[in-house]
């Protein structure tokens, strides 16, 4: 069964979280979000909106369209 966009996204997410040597709590931080939340949106169990997707692109430094590379 293929992995759902949400799920691939959060795994996108977190792979470039990891490439630029941020840690989930700081990534949270920057984007003055909850730990938890960050947590969910990583792991897929979050459905982020482009608002959302928004501010963890501009954290980390790159392109929405980042996040949907696979």
């Amino acid at each position: 069964m293929e992995e759902s966009l949400q799920i691939k996204v959060g795994k996108r997410i977190q792979e470039i979280r990891v490439e630029k040597n941020i840690s989930q709590q700081d990534l949270a931080a920057r984007c003055n979000f909850e730990k938890s939340n960050m947590s969910r949106l990583e792991a897929g169990r979050a459905n982020a909106t482009l608002s959302t997707l928004e501010v963890v692109a501009k954290a980390l430094n790159v392109n929405i369209a980042d996040f949907f590379k696979f």
